[in-house]
């Protein structure tokens, strides 16, 4: 997908970039690229790929699971180079973004990255997401708490549901449609326990034929016990089934 074919994508969904939008996107390009030479961010660099792969995919949640407003406080937990969060911070700078990523080198990254980027209302968590969760300012404070391509769902969400505000929303970012589905029927004592309730549930199929994408748009209907989340490690060793 090059930029012209991202641009006229978008539009039809009516969304329309800015040249300082574009450019923002172009930047993120060259700094994604620069930095993985250093550091394991993407196996996907070419740049068609990455405006496809990585941006647009990254936003095809503005449509496929509109939300009612925008003006919302999100965490993105497991970032890595900062998908979905800030493709979507560039499309809508009104949103409050919080990013927490285990590894160190990842989260300089995304600190130089949203500098460069100039983009405010962002704050970069170097942290485990069990350890974030039983933060007592950060816990159940999200009205949106996303995640793309970090764990199965029933470990997956019992790292971000302890993070939604009573009444918000996780919103699981998954590939292909069966197996989202089958990670969501594996999932549902976990969701039960958790206080999770999935209200939406939505597939596409990427431009060009490159592979289906799912949404799971769980809402936080009871308040997460405080055990959970569990110590580092056990949700991944010992997830809730």
């Amino acid at each position: 997908m090059d930029e012209m074919t991202f641009l006229t994508t978008l539009s039809n969904q009516d969304i329309k970039l800015s040249k300082d939008q574009l450019n923002q996107f172009d930047r993120y390009y060259q700094l994604l690229v620069e930095w993985n030479q250093k550091i394991n961010l993407t196996a996907i660099t070419q740049r068609e790929e990455v405006y496809l792969k990585h941006f647009y995919d990254s936003l095809i949640c503005l449509w496929q699971m509109p939300l009612e407003s925008y003006q919302i406080k999100l965490c993105d937990v497991g970032a890595g180079a900062g998908f979905p969060s800030l493709p979507l911070k560039i499309v809508r700078p009104e949103l409050k973004v919080t990013i927490v990523d285990s590894l160190k080198k990842r989260t300089h990254f995304l600190e130089l990255l949203v500098s460069e980027l100039k983009l405010d209302n962002v704050e970069i968590i170097h942290a485990r997401a069990e350890d974030f969760g039983h933060l007592e300012k950060q816990r159940e404070s999200f009205d949106l708490v996303t995640a793309r391509a970090v764990a199965r769902l029933n470990t997956l969400s019992e790292y971000c549901l302890p993070l939604v505000s009573l009444g918000g929303n996780f919103l699981a970012l998954k590939g292909d449609w069966n197996l989202c589905q089958e990670e969501l029927n594996e999932a549902k004592r976990a969701l039960n326990i958790l206080g999770g309730r999935v209200v939406q549930s939505n597939y596409c199929q990427l431009p060009e034929n490159q592979g289906e994408r799912s949404f799971l748009l769980i809402n936080k209907v009871e308040k997460t016990p405080k055990k959970y989340p569990r110590q580092a490690g056990k949700p991944s060793k010992q997830p809730i089934i």
